[in-house]
């Protein structure tokens, strides 16, 4: 269980990490609000997953899958580059959060 919070956890991270951007400096009033909505549920599920997962195993994977959705919906979404050291350097975060979960 502490696994699937963990990851709903990360995709919430990515919500809200998006949202950032459409909230314009937090001058939308709706956008702000799904935002920092996001921000309450993931940092509570990771708080509840850390309960049954170590702390640095949990937070590390959190951040990892954050940022690697962050960074695929930014180059989706946004525009943001794609070029072939950048999806490298994204296959190192995602090959580090396969290797945490691994051996764990």
């Amino acid at each position: 269980m502490s696994w699937a919070l963990l990851f709903l956890a990360g995709i919430l991270e990515i919500g809200w990490a998006v949202g950032l951007k459409y909230t314009e400096g937090f001058t939308r009033f709706w956008p702000t609000v799904a935002t920092v909505a996001a921000m309450i549920v993931s940092l509570t599920l990771l708080g509840l997953a850390v309960r049954g997962l170590p702390l640095g195993t949990a937070y590390a994977i959190w951040t990892g899958v954050g940022t690697v959705g962050t960074a695929v919906l930014g180059m989706a979404l946004l525009g943001e580059p794609a070029n072939a050291l950048r999806l490298g350097c994204i296959a190192l975060i995602v090959g580090g959060i396969v290797g945490l979960k691994v051996l764990h």
